[in-house]
């Protein structure tokens, strides 16, 4: 085994260089393991201009590898969404540091009962090649926040992105503080087999199940970033026109590559057709042309392409019907582009429904009643997002406590995850734990229990030999029926 490893590490230098980079930041917290909140907030701001400066070669770079990747989508969704991460946490995280106040039972007091969060070590993070800003940098900021040092694996689909952001970071952070590991698959699978404190995890339910296997061998807690079939449900009664809109946001947004974008929609079986052509009308007016159009982004590589093509073919050949939103009738032969795709009378048996589509293909089925529409998603493994469209609060409520999803949305889609102050991560399949603000805070702290005792201790009546007056008069009131 040792053989095999020296092997793997004289073909691939990175190996040796992560096994290295991994015991210099272990050294590095062990010798400082608790810096103060005003260390750890000076460490975040320090990310503010860094980003402001290489927002254009943060641009340029994710472009490249997509081939073509809308660079406004880039600054709002990835840049722009950091900022405000740093802002929140900055402004909360003196808070979140300071002991929380328990109580205590009567017989334990005068003593006090606290809860102090410390840094758990070095945390890993496996980011997507989706949005490699954000998703490395998002969870980063709330493991510096708790005080962790930080090694982040990056995609091998995104290697321009990769290496703007290593540089990057390679100016504001040392190296045994926060570094960022680039490689192949072996380099990744080699990174998740690390004794992390703590292994954040951000891509499919498949690769997710091996991440976990690895971290299990070193008992290395994890969360787990997965994704799904989200579904959008839109009640009979609300205006299509709207739904459209804001669905085709969280559909076209990065052609449809992002874990939380809507997979299907639930549609009253009378308001179908109605549907379909506001959505199209939308998304041509959104995008008259595609090919050479830099607000609609291409597809990441050919993998990917060929996948979502796939899908495609083995739903028409089973029947389905395929109708593309292509306004100017182009070619995207070559481009790397796909478009915006409405998929009808799908089935089971096709590959489009027993996978997350992960592109800019949308299922559309209908439901006779809301009820149907519920039990059709209970069936199914839990979504990462649930997205339901409803102007009827008692309703929505109604939808809300019957489904189990990670997040959702009423009357909007995707935007859920750009609110700081709530936890992000999802359910069984689409995964576990979750980050953001301060629930990214506890996921990377250790919340340790501490009992504070004085001089005097009540427990003392406590002591042996067993039996006494006083231990019978105390068990007396503790055992007492609260109902007699």
């Amino acid at each position: 085994m040792v053989a095999n490893v020296a092997q793997m590490q004289e073909r691939n230098p990175t190996l040796t260089d992560l096994e290295r980079i991994f015991q210099a930041q272990k050294a590095a917290f062990i010798a400082h393991p608790m810096p103060g909140a005003e260390e750890r907030i000076n460490q975040i701001q320090r990310l503010k201009p860094a980003l402001l400066s290489h927002q254009d070669a943060f641009v340029a770079a994710v472009s490249k590898d997509f081939g073509s990747r809308c660079p406004t989508e880039t600054r709002i969704v990835e840049i722009a969404s950091l900022l405000e991460t740093i802002k929140y946490c900055c402004k909360n995280l003196t808070r979140w540091m300071q002991p929380q106040k328990r109580n205590v039972a009567v017989n334990l007091k005068p003593a006090k009962a606290r809860v102090y969060y410390q840094p758990l070590g070095v945390v890993g993070i496996i980011v997507p090649w989706n949005y490699p800003y954000f998703l490395a940098l998002d969870p980063a900021i709330a493991a510096l926040a708790a005080g962790n040092r930080v090694m982040i694996k990056m995609s091998e689909y995104t290697p321009h992105a990769a290496e703007a952001l290593r540089s990057m970071l390679a100016e504001v952070f040392p190296e045994d503080r926060v570094a960022v590991i680039t490689g192949e698959a072996d380099v990744g699978i080699a990174f998740s087999k690390l004794p992390f404190d703590h292994l954040l995890f951000t891509g499919s339910t498949a690769v997710g199940k091996h991440v976990m296997a690895a971290a299990a061998e070193n008992l290395t807690p994890v969360t787990l970033e997965l994704g799904g079939k989200s579904p959008v449900v839109i009640h009979e009664s609300f205006p299509l026109e709207t739904a459209a809109e804001r669905i085709s946001w969280g559909k076209c947004i990065n052609a449809g590559q992002t874990c939380i974008a809507p997979d299907y929609a639930l549609i009253h079986q009378s308001k179908v057709d109605e549907f379909a052509s506001a959505f199209t009308r939308v998304v041509s007016q959104w995008y008259p042309s595609k090919r050479n159009n830099e607000d609609f982004t291409a597809v990441i590589n050919e993998r990917q392409l060929s996948r979502l093509k796939s899908y495609l073919s083995d739903a028409k050949d089973k029947g389905a019907k395929i109708v593309e939103i292509n306004p100017a009738h182009e070619n995207f032969e070559g481009s790397g582009k796909l478009p915006i795709t409405l998929v009808f009378n799908t089935t089971e048996d096709m590959l489009i429904e027993q996978n997350e589509i992960f592109g800019p293909l949308l299922i559309i089925k209908s439901y006779d009643a809301i009820e149907d529409a519920i039990q059709y998603i209970n069936e199914r493994p839990r979504p990462l997002a649930l997205y339901y469209f409803d102007f009827d609060m008692q309703r929505a409520e109604h939808l809300l406590t019957h489904t189990h999803s990670g997040g959702a949305c009423i009357n909007d889609t995707l935007n859920h995850v750009a609110v700081e102050d709530m936890p992000f991560g999802g359910v069984g399949p689409s995964g576990m734990g979750h980050y953001h603000g301060h629930e990214g805070f506890l996921t990377f702290s250790k919340a340790k229990s501490v009992l504070i005792k004085g001089k005097f201790s009540a427990t003392k009546m406590l002591f042996p030999p067993w039996n006494r007056r006083i231990h019978r008069f105390l068990l007396n009131v503790a055992m007492k029926n609260p109902n007699s």
